[in-house]
């Protein structure tokens, strides 16, 4: 796939800017500076980044509780999200949902779930008022390789064939649902085959290289414009950190951590050597950018610390409808 520069420089600044974000956030919180729970994205920055450089403000997207990369790429405010994890009132959410349930409808940012697979059938609901309105727009739903294991995947998936939705399902396989390593839940090597009991079309790929992820929504898109129906796309990847953090990471082979987290196969490195040998982009370039993050992040931070908290009298807002 052909690139701008402007186009390539986009996607690695947005991958820059969710693994400052998220070695932030754990930072923050492994300092006791950060409530409830941190789901960190760092490792699988090329998924996001690839999704949503395809996508329109118009397109929407349903996310997880390891959510902070897609709603970045999506165009999310990182003050607002620093806010909100600090439990803030300038947050998102006004400092009530923290990290796992951010959403900007006026961004297509319908919401990070905590309950996994659930955003599937969320997605779906999406993608219906987007049909019924005669929208030309797509959902995606992201989720785990755990999440294709419950009952809302296998739901979700048919209906969206069935009822011939404009629902893209990115499966961020980082061979973990937990604690729990995927060959030891399921018994086929690729998720994408069940895309196929379905009627749809399925995809893996390489999850770590944002260029084949930004080629598969693409080719997803077309395929659905054309009448070819619904794609799983699996984009095989692996997180950095632990489930959240403060887990002991004891599960996984130190071997295969240090193996994914070398400079051949971490989506950052990679792609530097992609944009470099392309001539699009030089040592320069990347330390301007990795800057700008830096000081973008350093600003939330500051900005979410002086914000207040939610006042008392409005620990009942948006939970009872009045009137």
């Amino acid at each position: 796939m052909s690139m701008t520069r402007d186009e390539a420089l986009k996607i690695y600044e947005t991958m820059v800017r969710i693994r400052t974000f998220d070695e932030t956030a754990a930072a923050l919180f492994e300092a006791g500076e950060l409530p409830g729970f941190v789901h960190p994205y760092s490792g699988e920055e090329a998924i996001a980044a690839g999704v949503c450089s395809e996508l329109t403000k118009d397109d929407c997207v349903c996310s997880t509780h390891r959510g902070h990369g897609h709603i970045i790429a999506k165009g999310a405010d990182t003050k607002r999200m620093m806010a909100e994890l600090f439990g803030k009132v300038s947050g998102y959410s006004g400092g009530k949902s923290g990290s796992m349930h951010i959403a900007d409808f006026s961004l297509g940012i319908i919401g990070a779930n905590g309950i996994v697979a659930a955003d599937i059938v969320v997605a779906n609901g999406v993608a219906f008022a987007l049909q019924y309105q005669e929208k030309d727009a797509v959902c995606v739903a992201f989720f785990g390789d755990g999440a294709s294991n419950r009952g809302p995947f296998h739901e979700g998936l048919n209906l969206a064939a069935t009822w011939d939705l404009p629902t893209i399902f990115v499966c961020e396989n980082n061979n973990f649902a937990s604690t729990t390593a995927r060959k030891t839940a399921m018994r086929i090597e690729r998720i994408a085959e069940r895309a196929a009991a379905y009627g749809m079309t399925g995809v893996t790929i390489d999850g770590n290289d944002p260029i084949a992820v930004k080629h598969a929504v693409r080719a997803a898109r077309d395929r659905m414009k054309r009448g070819g129906g619904q794609t799983l796309i699996e984009a095989v990847t692996w997180r950095h950190h632990q489930h959240f953090v403060g887990d002991r990471h004891v599960y996984k082979n130190p071997e295969e951590q240090e193996r994914w987290l070398s400079d051949e196969m971490d989506p950052i490195p990679r792609f530097e050597r992609v944009l470099a040998a392309r001539g699009l982009a030089g040592a320069a370039d990347f330390a301007d950018v990795k800057k700008r993050a830096e000081e973008e992040l350093a600003a939330a931070v500051a900005f979410a610390k002086a914000d207040a908290y939610p006042s008392a009298e409005t620990l009942t807002d948006c939970v009872y409808r009045e009137g």
